[in-house]
């Protein structure tokens, strides 16, 4: 087949002197295309001598190749040469500080469980965690809650639904976690020493109440524990806690799972519409607690005439709201990143007994 090697060369020439990557594809359809000069050639063929194939065939595939080849190579040139100067035209000053970016701070609520549990650590508690949709008989019943107790009325306490018919005591959002006690007794015995923080849920809304809310319970079980024990535990945790020495006051009451039972006092004042704990001459109630009933000992499966304990619970938001100074509890549980801001802690703001944060 005759012009070959001029159009071999009258291709790779344009090919060789294409300035950008679209010139390029021009000549890559002009030449190989579908219509393209070679490809037509190549159509020619079929209309040649078996003798004839043998020599043009061979050809036109090797120019086929060869300006493919040369294509391939220029697209790569073309493609190095646009990003060296890409580099020259662009820098980065890689000393330059970083664009500011929002930082997130962590809930007063998680803030304070830390707290609480690394002191509680400290005096030798480890921490025991159970569901927070209950049943009635842990719930209630292994508590020594008797049925006609206020706190199981449906005005007081959130109920699951349960399919008509079925006649099983329902489920329960636990209102305390104190079923986490009972839990941890019938799994691990006595003596132990825990505490139980966690979400409990309650039908009770104001400036002081909500829906859902925070507990930490604390038990302490073993053949010789008394209400001078408790005592002593409580003053560390609000000394260690409040970062004052802070004095306590027992006050007689009455809870189903505990005799005898005590709500306690810390010291504080108020002064200015502020509280200001460990100083003054007044009282804050804070928490319940008492001896536990040898009923729940016994329902935890324990052996009240060789053992006995304390428990106490506390509220972590109200613990939280004195410390920090939180007017309304409400405000920690609607989202407004106002105010997470101003009350949130620094991720770096790692709670700990020997750093004193």
């Amino acid at each position: 087949m005759d012009g070959l090697d001029s159009l071999r060369s009258t291709w790779l020439e344009k090919i060789a002197g294409a300035a950008d990557e679209a010139t390029l594809e021009e000549f890559r359809v002009a030449a190989v295309g579908k219509k393209g000069e070679i490809s037509l050639k190549m159509r020619e063929l079929g209309k040649m001598s078996p003798e004839e194939r043998q020599v043009a065939g061979p050809a036109l595939n090797a120019l086929k190749n060869e300006v493919n080849a040369a294509l391939a190579a220029k697209k790569a040139a073309l493609g190095d040469a646009a990003l060296d100067e890409r580099l020259r035209a662009e820098w980065l000053d890689v000393t330059l500080p970083s664009r500011p970016r929002r930082q997130g701070t962590i809930h007063p609520v998680s803030q304070v469980t830390e707290e609480v549990t690394a002191i509680f650590a400290d005096m030798g508690f480890t921490v025991a965690e159970g569901p927070q949709v209950e049943t009635d008989f842990y719930n209630f019943d292994a508590l020594n809650i008797p049925g006609h107790h206020p706190a199981r009325a449906e005005m007081d306490t959130f109920y699951m639904h349960r399919k008509e018919g079925d006649n099983r005591p329902p489920h329960v959002l636990r209102t305390h976690t104190s079923p986490v006690q009972i839990r941890h007794m019938e799994a691990h015995g006595a003596p132990c020493r825990v505490i139980a923080p966690g979400r409990v849920y309650r039908a009770d809304y104001d400036q002081t109440h909500t829906p859902m809310f925070h507990q930490v319970e604390g038990m302490a079980i073993d053949t010789d524990i008394s209400m001078a024990n408790l005592k002593w535990v409580l003053e560390e945790f609000f000394t260690a806690f409040f970062g004052t020495k802070v004095r306590t006051r027992f006050r007689a009451s009455h809870f189903p799972f505990t005799e005898p039972s005590a709500e306690v006092d810390i010291q504080c004042s108020f002064e200015g519409g502020t509280v200001k704990v460990g100083e003054g001459d007044g009282w804050l109630e804070v928490l319940g607690s008492g001896m536990m009933h040898p009923k729940v000992l016994q329902a935890g499966g324990i052996d009240p005439d060789v053992y006995q304990g304390f428990a106490f619970g506390m509220g972590i938001d109200r613990i939280a709201m004195l410390k920090y100074g939180v007017p309304d509890l409400r405000a920690m549980f609607e989202s407004d990143l106002r105010w997470l801001k101003h009350y949130g802690f620094g991720a770096l703001e790692a709670p700990a007994v020997h750093s004193g944060v």
